[in-house]
């Protein structure tokens, strides 16, 4: 039995960075759920192979080419599907890059790559997507932060700065559209098994300290992140902008120290 209060269904949904890992796992929840959906990443390849399997029982899915980090590629982008669909009642931005390296290692490039899109870009499409729902009068944006959003990890400054400041960004964009009737949160992941994590967590250090570090003792999947996105764009959180929620299996529930159960005493 299904409950208006949580459908999606015949929303139009732009989802960037859609072709891969998180964002195809976003964007196929959005299909099943009757939603049309466009994706965009770098990527024409991809993109096609992504759209082509995520399209089903006549739903297609659009593909649509857009760096991030390209102001003029985001405006033709938002434009084409206003054009074509007519609206965007959700976004939800994902794209995103990591290099890991030291701070003392991190060069002017790998600074303006991580940056300019993560945080750049993402501001630079919520806005104009947020243009046409403050029109519209309504409208949902879900941003795609991380446990850096909570606390840095070592190593990867520029990625951890990027997502600090999206939590800033999803509270300010709720505070400016909100009489507007747009809502805008963001959704911190926790340690997400994908394509581009899988060597990482491949390392036996790695799943030790995952595991012992993470209450339900599991790294998570892209599809751990499907139901709070839908809840998000739904009706169901008409009250709810300018939040950060974070589904990470508990990992920022607390410190995890290896005290003994007697308290060493």
């Amino acid at each position: 039995m299904s409950d208006p209060l949580f459908s999606v269904a015949e929303q139009v949904v732009l989802v960037s960075g859609g072709s891969r890992g998180i964002g195809r796992a976003i964007a196929k929840g959005f299909v099943e759920r009757a939603a049309t959906v466009i994706i965009t990443g770098r990527n024409q390849t991809t993109l096609e192979e992504t759209s082509q399997l995520l399209s089903t029982d006549g739903k297609n899915v659009e593909a649509i080419v857009c760096d991030v980090a390209n102001a003029s590629q985001i405006d033709g982008l938002v434009d084409k599907v206003i054009r074509q669909f007519g609206r965007i009642d959700t976004l939800v931005n994902v794209a995103g890059v990591n290099r890991r390296k030291a701070a003392l290692d991190v060069s002017e490039d790998d600074y303006d790559y991580i940056l300019d899109i993560n945080l750049k870009g993402a501001f630079l499409l919520s806005r104009a997507v947020g243009a046409q729902m403050v029109r519209e009068g309504s409208g949902s944006q879900v941003n795609i932060a991380s446990l850096n959003t909570d606390r840095p990890l070592k190593n990867v400054l520029p990625y951890a700065m990027s997502k600090g400041g999206m939590e800033n960004m999803t509270r300010g964009l709720a505070l400016e559209w909100g009489p507007s009737g747009v809502r805008v949160n963001a959704l911190a992941p926790g340690f997400i098994l994908t394509d581009l994590t899988q060597k990482l967590w491949a390392l036996e250090s790695m799943q030790e300290w995952g595991m012992a570090n993470t209450p339900q003792r599991r790294l998570g999947v892209p599809e751990d992140l499907v139901g709070t996105t839908l809840f998000l764009a739904s009706a169901a959180a008409e009250f709810m902008t300018g939040q950060t929620l974070y589904v990470d299996g508990g990992f920022t529930a607390g410190w995890n120290w290896p005290i003994p159960v007697d308290g060493g005493q």
